[in-house]
């Protein structure tokens, strides 16, 4: 939900709204959790798509309905509600690249429902219900301005697991009958958000509730584009991943591990401890102003003559060559790394090369990807986003409560019985091909695959 660099993605803000309206004809009353029986706890990867620039987002392929049928979604880490856009009916929806869900009257959820309970609880830290025949009504807000009005409703999600099996849990999610995300005239490249922060309503604590996987969460985002994400530990380098114990944000319930200090070539930039969160639903990452400021000063201190700073309207901060670059391997001599050291973790370090602050755009210019979160309300909150956790694995494990990080081949889709940090990887070195529509369960492609060469061993 990245629409612009001053815009960061995933947070959903403290507001849930819940409305006392009764349930209608055409958005139905009645709903629940089907419980999956006889569930073998296991694994799942999915293939991400997208990038930092210029697309702005990573989102993942899901197969929900009876008949299974695909929707793009979101990789949000930063937030707990899974929602599509839905024709309930819709009163305002973007165009999205699917037709848009339509819950049945046995599919919405009451209020008395303990997933309501949950999903207003983990946001207002309150929850009211009138009637058992009320429906479970939500407004969410996020940090980009964007919003999500609907219902909550359950229906089953179609995944192929590690063990080879195929389950079919039925999973609650939100039916946003009623958007604010971007312009309604363009495409979105999603139909909507898959929500797996820590909170019992999202589709991770759900599934772990299913017994399906355990309460881990990871991705890897290729700085090429795409990637994967996986739900369970079966492919968590544990032993050699960086790890720092998860601590609970005082702003709110994110993903942090704690609080950093801030280098930049080496040397500390004297700002205070700063406030950590990771959030996949964010493009770019920010800094509180204090700090952001500390190292833009650092950074055109420390840069060659060869670099002019030039106008962009990609983002705020752009500095021009002597003739455009092609990728930010063209430019990365030119800036040193950042580093984060945080306080919770032992040697919890985080190097963030160049590559994981800059982008190139179109323009052929070299743009710092670490914004001012302060002009865009977060306050004393910093973010690390997609660009910084470009072709690392990172891992969210709720299981053991701690956050990990490692630097990764985020190209290639391990199988499993097999690390993705092996000498070998097995099952791409020949080139391969992703369908249309990956992982979808119960759908039949039409249209031809999209193939990739090789990669580089």
């Amino acid at each position: 939900m990245a629409a612009g660099w001053a815009r960061p993605a995933g947070f959903a803000l403290l507001v849930v709204v819940v409305l006392a309206a009764a349930a209608s004809a055409d958005r139905p009353a009645r709903g629940g959790l089907s419980v999956t029986a006889g569930a073998e706890e296991s694994s799942a990867v999915f293939p991400l798509y997208g990038d930092v620039y210029p697309h702005g987002l990573y989102y993942v392929a899901m197969s929900i309905g009876n008949p299974p049928r695909p929707y793009f979604l979101d990789v949000d880490t930063g937030s707990d509600l899974t929602w599509l856009q839905c024709d309930a009916p819709c009163v305002s929806c973007s165009k999205v690249p699917h037709p848009l869900y339509r819950p049945t009257k046995n599919k919405l959820v009451p209020c008395v429902d303990q997933m309501c309970a949950a999903l207003h609880c983990g946001l207002t830290g309150r929850h009211k219900c009138d009637s058992p025949k009320q429906q479970c009504d939500y407004e969410i807000k996020y940090a980009d301005q964007g919003s999500s009005l609907g219902v909550l409703v359950t229906d089953s999600f179609a995944l192929r697991l590690a063990n080879s099996s195929i389950v079919h849990p039925g999973l609650a999610f939100g039916c946003g009958y009623d958007q604010q995300v971007g312009s309604s005239t363009e495409v979105s490249a999603t139909d909507g958000v898959l929500g797996l922060g820590s909170g019992s309503v999202s589709l991770l604590s759900q599934l772990k509730q299913h017994g399906i996987t355990k309460n881990v969460v990871g991705h890897c985002l290729s700085t090429r584009g795409g990637g994967f994400l996986f739900f369970g530990d079966d492919i968590v380098p544990y032993s050699r991943a960086t790890w720092a114990p998860m601590a609970r944000s005082t702003s709110w319930n994110y993903y942090s591990p704690g609080s950093a200090n801030l280098y930049f070539g080496g040397r500390p930039l004297g700002v205070r401890p700063m406030e950590v969160v990771f959030d996949s639903g964010s493009s770019f990452t920010y800094f509180s102003a204090q700090p952001y400021q500390a190292l833009v000063d650092a950074i055109k201190g420390d840069l060659s003559k060869n670099l002019k700073e030039v106008p962009d309207h990609s983002l705020p901060l752009c500095w021009k060559g002597k003739k455009p670059f092609k990728s930010v391997l063209d430019v990365k001599k030119e800036f040193k790394s950042v580093v984060l050291s945080f306080s919770n973790g032992k040697k919890a370090l985080m190097e963030i090369p160049p590559e994981n602050y800059l982008i190139v755009t179109k323009y052929g210019n070299a743009c710092l990807g670490i914004l001012n979160g302060s002009e865009v309300g977060l306050k004393d909150l910093n973010i690390v986003g997609d660009i910084t956790m470009q072709d690392q694995m990172v891992i969210y494990d709720n299981e053991r409560g701690q956050i990990g990080w490692i630097r990764a081949p985020c190209d290639r889709i391990p199988k499993f019985g097999s690390s993705l940090l092996d000498n070998t990887i097995h099952g791409f070195e020949d080139g391969y091909c992703w369908p249309q529509f990956p992982n979808i369960i119960g759908y039949q492609n039409e249209q031809s695959a999209v193939c990739y060469s090789s990669i580089t061993k």
